[in-house]
């Protein structure tokens, strides 16, 4: 059934098992057990020396993130392993591309031979199995889809009939004690729930509210549930506005199941996207609602009510530009009035404005028109020895040669030409036709007016094209012209600015950090 091992002293072998749980309905066959039973009769039939053993029991062969299949790729890449052995090629992954990477260029590459036992595969030797190789892993791949399929459906029928099928319940309940699928509330956060909506009916923005609960020490829905932080920052234990609004528009705390927000890109991602609303899964009455109708219909108006009187997007120039030099997070803008009376932006800290109580950062706040100004000024200081006119000045009148040599072209002028004389021959043909009655006056005087302006518009076109080449000093002009043009905008085209510098960093003292993307000249 398998090729001989001629050299089997030349291998350190890796004996790969995987088991998820849709290959459990598959009977016994499939379990760890019953896998390294079978690879362990063949090394020791074949002699071969096993350097470890890689179990991932639970894993969809979908994903290639699997614990130990990642270690065992760190042993391949550290030379500790130079054969793979599986039951069969569902057990190495079910999805063909990221399957065919390995089988046909991660092994190969690395002088790694892959064996599947049931499969007859063994990359080893010239075999059919191995050129059948890619339509098993379509195969498997198109049984992963199917499972897929089936799985969403059934998740889909569940969410429809109002059961809960989330990981974890939203901020305020928790998962039945007995019954599967249902929440109850959780009597610890419910009260936290319904002071939030008290806040906001007196009239506080979600900011305000996050402040509050900060300052007397509320904890987060993170922080009560006891999750794990994996990337502490600057908002870690902190209530943010957008949580605040999150909750206040959250139907769950009326008594209806709100549920199919997001979905997965495709069942080999990871990636999940955001639904419109009118896709979402909302089923009404499923469990005790901590909020009564009325009120949330009210805190609804609210919302509503100021999403209109205010702009919440700016655009300028240093727009994903800047940040706090102190905290490392993107400066805010926001619209205020100045002594004139005028609509000014200005500069804001984002972690002081979220968290101003904390003593988190400090507000940084500076005119966007001042730190524009002073950006753009150290960028034509530092930009100075590279946008020398002396330096532009040949490259441009290069380029305004080449655009004069373009819009001259024999073959346009020609090409003109034929379709002129075309347009002509049709005029006379539609003149004839009026004479000899086939045309009415209407219709002759309609296409022979459209036919008209359409010659005049090539004929125009040509006398430009047609005209005779600018002198030496004109294009020497030109060239100038442009080049004066360029160096007076270039700090101040966004697109240019952005290929420029890295980032902007704005001090407590109200200093300007730029680090640029090149290496300046005073840098050596």
């Amino acid at each position: 059934m398998y090729a001989e091992i001629r050299n089997p002293a030349d291998y350190r072998a890796a004996l790969y098992i995987r088991l998820s749980k849709e290959d459990e309905h598959e009977g016994p066959s499939e379990s760890v057990s019953n896998q390294q039973s079978m690879l362990e009769a063949f090394v020791q039939q074949h002699r071969l020396t096993v350097f470890d053993t890689y179990v991932d029991d639970g894993w969809s062969g979908t994903n290639f993130d699997r614990p130990n299949f990642q270690r065992m790729i760190a042993d391949i890449e550290a030379g500790r392993v130079n054969m793979v052995i599986t039951k069969d090629l569902s057990r190495l992954g079910r999805d063909y591309i990221l399957t065919g990477h390995y089988m046909e260029r991660y092994f190969p590459e690395r002088r790694v031979r892959y064996i599947s036992l049931l499969d007859g595969i063994d990359t080893g030797v010239d075999s059919t199995a191995n050129d059948l190789t890619p339509f098993r892993a379509i195969m498997n791949d198109m049984y992963a889809k199917d499972i897929s399929k089936k799985i969403s459906s059934v998740k889909r029928d569940k969410q429809r009939k109002g059961l809960f099928i989330g990981g974890k319940p939203v901020y305020g309940y928790k998962m039945h004690p007995t019954e599967k699928n249902r929440i109850v509330m959780d009597e610890g956060a419910a009260p936290t729930v319904r002071r939030v909506f008290g806040m906001a009916l007196e009239g506080m923005s979600c900011r305000q509210i996050a402040v509050r609960l900060n300052a007397e020490g509320v904890p987060t829905p993170a922080a009560y549930a006891g999750l794990p932080v994996a990337n502490p920052g600057p908002y870690t234990g902190l209530w943010r506005s957008e949580r605040i609004s999150d909750m206040l528009q959250n139907e769950t705390y009326i008594g209806n199941m709100v549920q199919g927000r997001t979905r997965k890109v495709s069942y080999k991602s990871k990636k999940c996207i955001k639904q419109d609303r009118r896709d979402w899964v909302v089923v009404e009455g499923t469990h005790e609602p901590i909020i009564d109708r009325e009120t949330f219909d009210q805190v609804q108006r609210l919302i509503g009510s100021r999403r209109h009187t205010r702009s919440r997007t700016y655009d300028f120039l240093l727009k994903g530009l800047i940040f706090c030099h102190e905290c490392g997070c993107p400066l805010a803008v926001l619209n205020r009035k100045n002594a004139a009376g005028e609509n000014t932006l200005y500069f804001v800290c984002r972690t002081y404005q979220r968290f101003t109580k904390g003593g988190a950062c400090t507000s940084h706040t500076v005119k966007e028109q001042t730190v524009t100004q002073a950006v753009l000024e150290q960028v034509q200081e530092v930009c100075g020895d590279y946008l020398r006119a002396d330096q532009l000045l040949p490259a441009a009148r290069r380029e305004v040669a080449a655009a004069l040599a373009e819009t001259s072209g024999e073959r346009e002028i020609a090409a003109l030409k034929a379709k002129i004389s075309s347009l002509t021959i049709h005029l006379d043909k539609v003149y004839m036709d009026k004479l000899e009655g086939i045309l009415d006056g209407d219709g002759f005087q309609r296409i022979y007016t459209r036919v008209k302006a359409d010659r005049a518009a090539l004929e125009q076109h040509l006398s430009q094209l047609d005209r005779p080449a600018p002198s030496p000093e004109e294009q020497r002009d030109l060239a100038e012209k442009l080049t004066e043009r360029f160096l007076k905008t270039a700090s101040v085209n966004r697109e240019l600015l952005v290929s420029l510098i890295e980032r902007v960093e704005l001090t407590r003292d109200k200093q300007i950090i730029l680090k640029f993307r090149f290496k300046q000249p005073k840098d050596g």
